[in-house]
């Protein structure tokens, strides 16, 4: 099992900042990548950016692009989400996930898909007023 904890949510002003953290524990060796989802009011869940533990390559949603920044501490297992110049749509739980290797496709074709990921946190709001 690996366990997940979100931290750093909270209220800011349109073209403010927050970082986001998200500490992973447990059979941290079997993960393979680490995404952010957020989920918004009569939403479904999407997907915002993703990184592989090895190697760091990165995976952007367009509606971030430029914004967010996703990084790792590999030492601290812990995977961080900074976000600039947040709009008010923006404002939703966010989620961090960890992705194990499974069969069907290479993580790049299907890092969006969060039914796909394997363990999740409990999340973090996030809330951009105008």
């Amino acid at each position: 099992q690996v366990q997940l904890v979100e931290s750093g949510g909270g209220l800011v002003q349109a073209g403010g900042s927050l970082r986001l953290s998200c500490a992973a524990s447990g059979r941290t060796f079997s993960v393979y990548a680490m995404g952010w989802f957020r989920l918004a009011p009569g939403k479904e869940r999407v997907f915002v950016v993703a990184i592989k533990w090895s190697g760091g390559s990165t995976y952007y949603a367009d509606s971030v692009k430029g914004r967010v920044t996703i990084s790792r501490d590999n030492a601290k297992n812990t995977v961080y989400l900074q976000m600039n110049n947040l709009k008010p749509e923006d404002s939703a739980v966010y989620y961090c996930a960890a992705y194990r290797p499974k069969p069907g496709g290479d993580y790049s074709g299907r890092y969006y898909y969060p039914v796909l990921y394997d363990y999740w946190g409990q999340g973090t709001q996030v809330t951009v007023s105008s």
